[in-house]
């Protein structure tokens, strides 16, 4: 016997089948469809549902039975309306994190359970292991809609433009070999650096790059952390209210906001509040500012900020860096400090939002408060979370996060993604990326998920052309790693695996990130050597040229703003899938990437190659190769016949 789950939204009146996060005032149709062995009958079937018990140790279980509908031969359906709003709210409402499965029983006595994760088909449990997912969010949930228009570029400011007015502050070193230079590491990974040596690189020199950005088809620069701080990657935040001065001003900081709006452009800041530095006004240890701080004395202002275990060196630190001394995020002054004059500062300058560094560190009371402030002030400002894993059941700290049902975050950074399309694009590996794709899109709320950061690099990442090609770094040390790059043959085929990814990366629900150089062809292992400064001079044209055409593609075509996605194929060859508008009405968007081979597809009728300007039946793409065909609304996309020959 065969299960299927069709769902339908009575209140959009859409089918929804590939979703499994909801509005609460949502009523929805849930359709089981039984195919049964020849003579087979069923006699019953019912949902079983309840409310993730994690945080509170115990829940309801509510049985709804079903109605059967009508069916023909072997198929036999049932159906259930469930308004949530009624059906499921508490005293805390309806939203929250929810499992179900179905039960059916056969005219024979026999009894199965059906669950899984999959979008329709549904897999047999055993012992209710395995049970599907749903999430309910706030009514008045809605992301950025500015956000998911177009690529999304992140900078380390330090070491992308500098404009020349950059002058070393005290216990600062100016490094003036931009283009030959080797950022400050240790001896092995965690050593203590002092990460004072800088490049020069400021706001104004972004500023003076904003054309550059722009031709990428950005829409928003996501900056790291630009608040004054000792280091030169400013994790370590001196001072919330004012910009480094290595970096610019705050007269640099509007400047940047008002000329990036000019070109369609937003920017976003880094927001690292689950730590201050050690060397800060609020704590000043090293004793650099006129300001009592905590670690000075227990009357301090912001003493009640920190928790000290013994006053005045033994206190609760970022992963024991000392340097990095934690916030109370619960406390609440801190909260308001933080949701009222730094929010309303920075946003009063001229920032669209904020990317939440260790999101998971975060309390709950925090995010609620900087949400209610964040969009007070602007209600399309996106607010992001560095949540490594998949954010819709996510636990941090004993509990069970609610980072997704409409009162803290827009969304997260997609490390489940990266993952799963390098895993994909080297060795072929489908599950991984099957998950991460339609699995996490039926998990998160559309609005999250079109509003994930997407990208195959950060600041905390080797490059992604040096993860493709480059040598494993296994045992190497620091010394060694500094001086690695690849081989003439290594760069090649890792410039063809990296055209591979970032064509299917742009056309995925969520927004494509890309980190600053990796359109340009730079390389580098681990942190610090991912942070070298920008080849301005040496920049790979052709590399340059594929990021260019991908990029302007995903910020031209509003499909890719918040479309519907389908699999159609997903094998160890080939990837190919369709971005679908909302509403089911207008043309959709193919994305075919043949990863071994070539990869032919044969329509009914002509549809328009996006990146070639072409129209015709018949497409074939070579190994290593992406294409994007525009759909008429009339096709059939089952009608598309493709073909893949390994090569």
């Amino acid at each position: 016997m065969k299960a299927y789950e069709y769902k339908f939204d009575r209140t959009k009146k859409l089918r929804v089948n590939e979703l499994g996060a909801f509005d609460a005032d949502v009523s929805l149709d849930f359709t089981l469809r039984l195919i049964l062995p020849h003579g087979a009958r069923v006699h019953a079937a019912a949902m079983g549902i309840h409310r993730d018990a994690w945080n509170t140790g115990h829940t309801e279980f509510l049985t709804f039975p079903m109605r059967p509908v009508p069916g023909e031969g072997d198929v036999s359906d049932w159906l259930l309306t469930l308004d949530f709003a009624r059906d499921l709210a508490s005293e805390d409402g309806a939203e929250g994190l929810y499992y179900y499965h179905y039960a059916v029983q056969l005219a024979d006595g026999s009894c199965f359970v059906f669950g899984g994760e999959r979008p329709t088909e549904l897999d047999a449990l055993s012992n209710y292991v395995g049970e599907r997912q749903l999430l309910l969010y706030r009514p008045d949930f809605h992301a950025s809609s500015r956000f998911r228009e177009g690529l999304v570029y992140h900078i380390f400011v330090d070491r992308f433009a500098k404009s020349g007015r950059a002058k070393a502050k005290p216990g600062a070193v100016l490094d003036p070999d931009w283009d030959g230079g080797t950022p400050q590491f240790g001896e092995y990974p965690g050593a203590q650096v002092a990460n004072n040596v800088f490049f020069g690189g400021d706001l104004a020199g972004i500023t003076g790059k904003l054309d550059y950005i722009a031709s990428l088809g950005v829409r928003t620069i996501y900056l790291s952390p630009v608040f004054e701080a000792a280091s030169n990657h400013k994790y370590d935040t001196g001072d919330y209210l004012r910009i480094d001065p290595m970096f610019g001003t705050d007269a640099d900081m509007k400047t940047l906001c008002r000329e990036a709006e000019k070109r369609g452009i937003a920017i976003l800041c880094d927001g690292i509040f689950n730590h201050t530095g050690s060397d800060s006004v609020y704590f000043n240890r090293e004793g650099h500012y006129p300001t009592v701080g905590a670690y000075q004395s227990e009357r301090s202002p912001w003493a009640h900020w920190y928790r000290f275990r013994a006053f005045p060196d033994d206190y609760e630190c970022w992963w024991g860096v000392k340097t990095l001394p934690r916030v109370d995020s619960e406390d609440p002054s801190y909260r308001r400090f933080i949701s009222g004059r730094v929010v309303d500062k920075w946003m009063n300058a001229g920032i669209a939002g904020w990317r939440l560094d260790v999101a998971d560190e975060l309390s709950d009371e925090f995010l609620d408060d900087f949400r209610r402030a964040v969009k007070g002030q602007d209600p399309d400002a996106v607010i992001l979370g560095e949540v490594w894993e998949d954010a819709s059941d996510k636990i941090s700290y004993g509990r069970r996060r609610r980072y997704l049902t409409g009162a803290q975050l827009d969304s997260v950074m997609n490390y489940p993604l990266r993952a799963a399309l390098i895993g994909y694009v080297k060795t072929g590996d489908c599950e991984p990326l099957r998950h991460a794709t339609e699995g996490l899109y039926r998990r998160y709320p559309k609005e999250a998920s079109d509003n994930l950061l997407n990208f195959l690099g950060t600041h905390d990442t080797e490059r992604i052309l040096t993860l493709l090609g480059g040598e494993v770094t296994g045992d190497h040390t620091n010394a060694e790693l500094a001086d690695m790059k690849m081989t003439r043959e290594e760069r090649a085929h890792a410039k063809k695996l990296l055209r591979l990814a970032f064509g299917i990366l742009a056309g995925l629900p969520g927004v494509p990130c890309v980190f600053y150089g990796d359109e340009a062809g730079m390389e580098g292992y681990r942190d610090p050597f991912c942070r070298r400064p920008f080849p301005w001079g040496r920049i790979d044209g052709e590399l340059l040229a594929v990021y260019r055409a991908f990029g302007c593609l995903r910020r031209d075509e509003p499909v890719f703003y918040g479309g519907r996605f389908r699999i159609l194929s997903l094998t160890p060859d080939a990837f190919v899938y369709l971005r679908l508008p909302e509403d089911g009405a207008g043309d959709s968007v193919l994305v075919a990437a043949s990863r071994c081979g070539t990869l032919t597809a044969a329509l009914p009728v002509p549809a328009q190659d996006l990146l070639a300007g072409t129209s015709r039946a018949r497409f074939t793409v070579g190994e290593n190769e992406v294409f994007y065909l525009r759909l008429p609304a009339e096709l059939d996309p089952d009608e598309i016949r493709f073909d893949s020959t390994a090569g």
